[in-house]
């Protein structure tokens, strides 16, 4: 099957709604708060690309999980405000709301709200401690493998995912990557306001963040490859030469098939029914927060 043509905003006839729009500025915002190491010195090849998204691709389970998880710890917010992270995260992996207007307000409204008033610096130095203590253990070596492949063939690799800039800028840095692109926060005098720029690093945000690095860094991204583990990265898979799916969800499987993409699953057996959200849940149950959770649903009350 062919692959969707490449085109940028200018090829689309129709005038953006509100939603394309805040996906486009954060898009642009997330490109333009990349930090770009240099190329590689072996065989470097500056117009290929690769893009990898984190949970479940890179990572097993939600990144922002664990971000939330560590800053729990350090007294950023309370267990009840952590269960109704939790409840939003299933919501907004598994439990088919993507694109629900009144959710996604919610989450966009709420994602950063914990860490307003915080500086940036404070927030960077927990995210190294978070991940090192809660995330490097949670890579998968296959997936890290496949990024190391390109790096290896002198191209540049990305992460690009709805997790903070920062914390995703970390993990590129600790797994050698060449930089991130992720949801980015507004900042006031070194300091969060608690609002987004644009939107979520989420679904169409994240191929308008691939375009606008590829027209920066000039790439071609018919030599590009994206990899994801979820239907939600449709834009961004399409906009790319190669697209593998990796862990894929059910939907983007059958994608991956009708449209002859590479599959690339790492779980194993009983193992795979536990990876993402439901290893969201797990870790809510034994934290003892399910109850909270619940108090939270039935008052609608999601504060991140």
């Amino acid at each position: 099957m062919p692959r969707l043509p490449l085109r940028s905003r200018k090829d689309v006839g129709s005038t953006p709604s509100e939603e394309d729009s805040r996906a486009h500025v954060a898009g642009a915002a997330s490109a333009a708060a990349a930090e770009v190491a240099p190329p590689p010195a072996v065989r470097p090849d500056p117009s290929a690309a690769a893009f990898f998204d984190v949970d479940n691709t890179m990572m097993m389970g939600a990144s922002l999980f664990w971000f939330a998880r560590g800053l729990a710890a350090r007294k950023y917010f309370s267990t009840r405000d952590m269960a109704g992270f939790v409840w939003q995260q299933a919501k907004f992996r598994i439990g088919g709301n993507e694109g629900n207007p009144d959710d996604m307000l919610t989450i966009r409204e709420n994602a950063l709200a914990f860490v307003a008033g915080r500086e940036v610096s404070e927030i960077v130095r927990h995210s190294e401690e978070i991940y090192d203590e809660l995330m490097a253990d949670r890579i998968w070596a296959g997936t890290r493998a496949l990024a190391q492949q390109h790096l290896d063939n002198g191209q540049r690799v990305w992460l690009v995912t709805a997790t903070p800039v920062e914390l995703a800028s970390i993990i590129a840095q600790r797994l050698g990557l060449t930089g991130a692109l992720g949801t980015v926060a507004e900042v006031v005098d070194g300091r969060y306001t608690g609002r987004l720029v644009g939107e979520l690093m989420h679904g169409p945000a994240k191929a308008e963040a691939v375009l606008a690095l590829a027209e920066r860094e000039g790439l071609d991204l018919t030599r590009c490859a994206a990899y994801s583990d979820s239907a939600n990265d449709l834009p961004m898979l399409s906009l790319c030469g190669t697209a593998v799916a990796v862990n894929p969800d059910t939907e983007l499987r059958s994608v991956a098939k009708a449209r002859g993409w590479t599959v690339r699953d790492f779980r194993t057996g009983r193992k795979a029914a536990k990876i993402g959200v439901p290893t969201v849940a797990a870790a809510a149950l034994s934290g003892g927060i399910v109850g909270g959770t619940l108090a939270l649903r039935r008052r609608n009350k999601l504060p991140w």
